[in-house]
């Protein structure tokens, strides 16, 4: 691919740019688009469009600007308005593009989650190997957000919008994981950090369950020191810490923002014995679930006070 005299600015490649003020949003899937154009779509741009491509088959030859990746499914590229970007695919390629108003979007983020501001603005191309975290929940954002493209119903943009809100917070979430493994957006995550995440990753899934560190490890094909070890090099705590803190976290969430009884709560995270639930969450947090129920619900009440006071 090479750069024409003058970069064409699309809406789609091939059609004409719509103007800036207008809404627009659509779902479609990269061989839709590409296979007319002989699987190569030249250097464009989108003046006020933001595109979400994801790769679940075939390789992709990406140009960003004055850059050219390489890349192979899966993988996620991001191209915010104003960039140049152009693809040659193989001919086996498939998987979702979203194309939106990137204003539009950034409106919402603004208010909703300004640190997601960023994310949106930086063109990205993301690749993994194995299991991360928060890649699983790509798939059934884009089968959502295609179901709305075709449904043409009122409040179409806001639903879209909020869809494609939901697809940026697990990009950010994924490139946040990319950077604490010390790997570039760009690059394969590194051997040790696809093992810790697909460890967490069984722990997200499974935390319910009380699986022991031996069943974890396990499924990773290691002992439960190597485990550990692996966990305290790379997180500098246990695996048993790293499992403990994943149920910490959800009965502390269902403690604040649920009604439910002690004692079905215990039973939600796999404990027979409402007693031992207690004995385990107060050695974490030195409370008792009842204490702490009543100590965070106290909290968000005085701070909803301050704000209704400050209206």
């Amino acid at each position: 691919m090479a750069y024409s005299r003058v970069i064409p600015n699309y809406d789609l490649y091939g059609d004409q740019a719509s103007p800036e003020w207008s809404d627009s949003f659509n779902f479609e899937w990269i061989p839709q688009r590409s296979q007319p154009y002989n699987w190569v779509i030249q250097p464009h741009r989108h003046d006020t469009f933001l595109q979400l491509l994801y790769l679940n088959s075939g390789q992709v030859d990406f140009l960003l600007d004055d850059t050219h990746w390489q890349a192979q499914a899966p993988c996620l590229m991001v191209v915010p308005c104003g960039h140049v970007h152009g693809f040659r695919f193989s001919h086996d390629v498939n998987g979702p593009v979203v194309t939106a108003s990137q204003k539009t979007l950034e409106s919402v983020a603004a208010v909703a989650m300004p640190e997601l501001l960023p994310t949106i603005r930086k063109p990205r191309l993301i690749s993994w190997q194995d299991e991360m975290r928060y890649v699983d929940q790509l798939v059934p954002l884009f089968q959502t957000l295609e179901q709305e493209s075709r449904a043409h119903a009122p409040g179409h943009v806001a639903v879209s919008t909020s869809l494609l809100l939901a697809l940026m917070v697990q990009v950010h979430r994924i490139v946040g994981v990319l950077e604490a493994s010390g790997s570039a957006p760009h690059q394969p995550i590194s051997r040790q950090a696809r093992q810790i995440e697909k460890f967490r990753s069984l722990v997200d899934r499974h935390y319910r369950q009380q699986k022991s560190l031996q069943a974890y490890a396990n499924q990773l094909g290691m002992t439960p020191g190597q485990l550990s070890r692996l966990c305290r090099e790379a997180l500098d705590m246990s695996g048993l810490d790293v499992i403990n803190a994943r149920v910490l976290h959800e009965a502390q969430r269902e403690l604040v923002y649920t009604h439910m009884p002690i004692k079905q709560l215990a039973a939600e995270l796999g404990y027979g014995d409402d007693a031992y639930f207690s004995r385990f969450f107060r050695k974490h947090t030195g409370l008792s679930p009842s204490a702490f129920r009543a100590q965070a619900l106290a909290q968000l009440h005085r701070q909803h006070q301050s704000t209704a006071g400050s209206d």
